[in-house]
């Protein structure tokens, strides 16, 4: 996990953010141990109370359980319930600001489509690394 933290939020709630994160991107799937609250506080130099307030919100929301005397587990079904609302976050409060630029600009469809497979193969190939994705390889 980052050491870094931003100052609009409290730092409970960016450990919270940080697993959020970990599992919907797969680091952490159902039925695995969540890091020690003592490991995650000396790592990331945080009082552990910190990060157990942090821990005690995902369990709070159902996504974590705690198993007495083995730590904290991530719960059947937490991705997808994550997802789930995830998905309501973006397209109730992101979507239509992403939409009013998008009639704003006067884009269109195949220039944004255009565009994000544009941005995604450049930003591959100027890594530096010199590697082809498996979608360059195939052409």
């Amino acid at each position: 996990m980052d050491r870094e933290w931003n100052d609009n939020q409290p730092i409970y709630r960016q450990l919270r953010d940080r697993v959020v994160a970990m599992i919907l991107d797969g680091v952490l799937k159902e039925g695995d141990p969540l890091p020690s609250v003592r490991n995650v506080a000396a790592e990331l130099r945080v009082n552990p109370l910190t990060v157990l307030k942090g821990y005690q919100q995902l369990v709070d929301e159902g996504l974590v359980e705690t198993r007495r005397g083995l730590g904290m587990f991530i719960n059947a079904g937490a991705r997808g319930l994550l997802l789930q609302g995830e998905r309501q976050k973006f397209l109730g409060e992101e979507w239509p600001r992403v939409y009013a630029t998008i009639q704003r600009l006067g884009l269109k469809p195949e220039e944004l489509l255009e565009n994000g497979t544009g941005r995604q193969a450049s930003s591959e190939t100027s890594s530096g690394t010199g590697s082809k994705t498996k979608k360059e390889e195939e052409r």
